[in-house]
């Protein structure tokens, strides 16, 4: 065996992460208070819709020792402030914690002076023109020219740096802010994580007795069914299975995804398709749910938000979230994973302690589940009954 035939680690995909998040921008160029001024403009403006950050250094050359009680030797300090919280950390963050501490939010903005992003707006301001020759480094993916009053044009080091210079839009720092704010719109919409669907076939269905996802309500088995609900929806979608030998009795017209997070239920599959895809989100749907239909699939989809970690419906239990048929955002993969370093597998105690769109299913008994011979006859007369209200046709088979 070679050395490179060796490989000390597992080889998995990782999220796109920037220093801080998926979406971050570096604003660098001019003064600070320039800087944070524009920041607190693009903040105010979209923090409606997104979960928006800013990152910066403190200029406090007041600060004369460390705060509170990390003075007194803490690492840690935490104070509810009752209208919003801080933490105090003794310790510089490293990049991974940073990614963690940001890891829910939809927009990062950082004062590119003192912190770097993987892209970045750079404000020409003459007055600067010195202190941006020396970052020309860190401009390696700029998005947006913002010239202040005194600039007419992009310099002659900037041109040679970049080659694409030419590409990249130019916006008048004090006259456009409008157009600004709809700069970082825009790319927040583009960055939209595409939506997979997720059927949860791996169960083994205990107490039915036999196979849930292969009863026939539509004329086909119920994974499948549920699968080509989703398709219109979804940009893939894929059967759970729980190993390698259930997946081979999945048919191959249809996309399957074993369990890498094994044991753990519908939680371990929920993981396992965040592994294969970490900045997709998910659709994920029970198969034991047959009176879910379009109308119900659609619903949810509408009514999505993205500046949330997932949306759900409202359960028949207590009005909790119904974790089975709910869309989990790429940024609830991190959250899902530390409950589980915390010692929870249950899918709906994340979803009750968490940043959620929590929904009214639009149809009574939408969510109605069938683990049992008793609810399986149940739900047979509730669609007996519902083809001959409608007076529609379709088999309902066992």
């Amino acid at each position: 065996m070679t050395l490179n035939d060796h490989k000390k680690h597992a080889a998995i995909t990782r999220p796109a992460m920037g220093n801080f998040g998926r979406n971050e921008w570096a604003i660098l160029g001019g003064p600070c208070t320039v800087i944070k001024f524009l920041a607190d403009q693009v903040i105010t403006a979209l923090s409606h819709r997104y979960q928006c950050a800013y990152a910066d250094t403190s200029h406090n050359d007041d600060m004369v020792g460390l705060p509170g009680k990390l003075a007194s030797g803490a690492a840690l300090e935490y104070t509810d402030q009752l209208n919003h919280a801080q933490l105090n950390y003794k310790l510089a963050l490293t990049p991974f914690k940073q990614r963690e501490m940001f890891s829910g939010m939809d927009l990062v903005l950082v004062n590119g002076n003192h912190q770097q992003a993987k892209a970045q707006v750079v404000i020409i301001d003459s007055n600067k023109r010195a202190s941006l020759q020396r970052r020309i480094r860190e401009l390696t993916n700029v998005e947006l020219f913002l010239l202040a009053d005194n600039a007419v044009d992009i310099p002659d080091f900037i041109q040679e740096a970049l080659p694409n210079w030419q590409e990249i839009p130019v916006l008048q720092l004090n006259d456009d802010t409008l157009q600004i704010i709809n700069f970082f719109k825009t790319r927040l919409e583009q960055a939209k994580p595409i939506l997979n669907g997720l059927v949860l076939a791996g169960g083994k269905s205990a107490r039915m007795g036999f196979d849930k996802g292969t009863v026939n309500w539509y004329g086909k088995e119920q994974r499948y069914h549920m699968a080509d609900l989703l398709k219109r929806h979804c940009d893939g979608v894929y059967i759970s299975c729980r190993d390698v030998k259930q997946q081979q009795e999945i048919s191959a017209d249809y996309l399957s995804l074993p369990d890498t997070f094994t044991g753990l239920g519908p939680y371990g599959a929920i993981l396992s398709a965040f592994r294969e895809q970490p900045d997709s989100a998910w659709l994920v749907i029970a198969c034991d749910l047959p009176l879910v239909d379009a109308q119900v699939v659609q619903h949810l989809v509408d009514n999505r938000n993205t500046a949330t970690i997932a949306t759900a419906y409202k359960s028949d239990y207590k009005d909790f979230p119904e974790p089975l048929i709910t869309i989990y955002e790429p940024k609830s993969y991190p959250v899902l994973l530390q409950y589980l370093a915390q010692g929870y597998s249950c899918p709906r105690k994340v979803l009750i302690n968490s940043d959620i769109t929590l929904l009214q299913a639009p149809q009574p008994n939408a969510l109605a589940n069938v683990n049992t011979p008793e609810e399986l006859e149940r739900i047979k007369r509730i669609l007996h009954q519902k083809i001959a209200t409608t007076n529609a046709s379709g088999p309902v088979t066992i």
